[in-house]
Parts: C-alpha cells; structure tokens; sequence
C-alpha cells in the first residue's frame, strides 16, 4: 500500500486515507462495479470498505463517520437510485443533524440495463445527498470514450458520463456480463478519490 507524507514542525505525518463504497445491488451487477471501486482506492493506498447499506450495521455507520470520502453507489431503478438506497439516504438524516459529514469527500456510480436509463438522474441524486451533508463532490475527470470514428467500446468511461461512473448490462445477463470496460471506468473512479482524500488530507495536517 502506498502512503504519502509531510514533515510539521519536524515530525513525519503519514497519511493513508479511508474510502468507504456504500452501495445497494439489486442482483449482483451493481456490486462488481462497488468492488473495482474498492479495489481501485486501494491501488491508489486508500484503506477501503465495502458497506451494503441494505444489511448496513452499527458498527458500519461508525466506519462511515470515520472515512475520509464516502462513494455512493446504486442501480438506476424507474429513473433513479434503488429503494433499499433511498432508505440508507434517509437513514443518514441522523449524520445530518450533527453535520457528522461536513467536508468528506464524496463519488457516486450506478449501472442500469438501456444505455441511458435515465442514469444521470441517479448521480444527481447522489450529488444532492452528498450537497445536503456539506460533502465536496468527485466527479470522473474523464474525456467521454467510444465518440468518434477512432474510438472504441473498450475505452474507459465509453458512455460519455462526466458526474461519476456509468455501466450497462443487459438485463438478461449477470453480473459476469458487466462490461470491461465500465469495471475500468469504476476502478479509475476509486483511484481518483483516493488520491484526491490523500490531498485533501495532507492539506488539512499542513494548515
């Protein structure tokens, strides 16, 4: 894992940033995607957990409250995120009160099975949530692929989503089928948050 450091007043601060995925999966599509997040953040040195906010615990909150940037994730259901997510964003009401989340980081991904789906409603619904808790928003940082007559399927984010990563599956077809290259795009994602909590948490020791 790697880890970045400053010296304040002479004494080393290392700095490993933690990166909690709290997401929902309908039938198994959405949680692949949650894992290339997840397993991108790590490659980047993040500590990172996966939390299914439909089983989530006491203990999984707390983990929450202690992370440096929170990725939310859901299947576009009729045009936005999934009801057991919907209820994980009421639940976070608590955390709003206390504004327990002010200044983390935040992300979002989804995947739906038509290639619009009405997916971008879905970020933005991660986007107000994240808005609402005083949470600062990581978008993907990526050109749209697959938009010209060079371009391919294979590129990364190859649905031209700019909010946060995008996926297609079909709906006849498990989560085997989740395409490579929006498990890339997912990947990118998780290592573009972890980089940016390792800056913002560097910044915060210096000042």
């Amino acid at each position: 894992m790697k880890c970045c450091s400053i010296r304040c007043q002479g004494v080393p601060i290392v700095t490993t940033p933690v990166v909690s995925i709290a997401f929902h999966s309908g039938h198994g599509h959405t949680a692949v995607l949650a894992e290339a997040v997840r397993s991108g953040a790590v490659e980047a040195g993040a500590q990172a957990h996966l939390i299914n906010v439909d089983e989530i615990t006491e203990e999984q909150w707390a983990v929450l409250d202690a992370s440096d940037a929170i990725v939310f994730g859901s299947p576009t259901y009729m045009g936005t995120a999934s009801g057991a997510f919907h209820v994980f964003a009421e639940a976070s009401s608590k955390r709003w009160f206390g504004q327990d989340w002010k200044d983390k980081l935040a992300a979002g991904f989804t995947n739906s099975g038509s290639k619009s789906g009405d997916k971008l409603h879905t970020l933005q619904f991660f986007q107000i949530l994240a808005a609402q808790h005083g949470m600062n928003w990581i978008n993907l940082g990526l050109h749209p692929g697959w938009n010209s007559s060079t371009a391919a399927e294979t590129d990364l984010n190859r649905l031209g989503v700019f909010a946060g990563a995008a996926a297609q599956t079909n709906i006849d077809e498990g989560p085997e089928a989740v395409h490579k290259a929006d498990i890339a795009t997912a990947e990118h994602l998780g290592r573009r948050v972890a980089e940016a909590a390792r800056v913002f948490a560097l910044g915060r020791a210096a000042a």
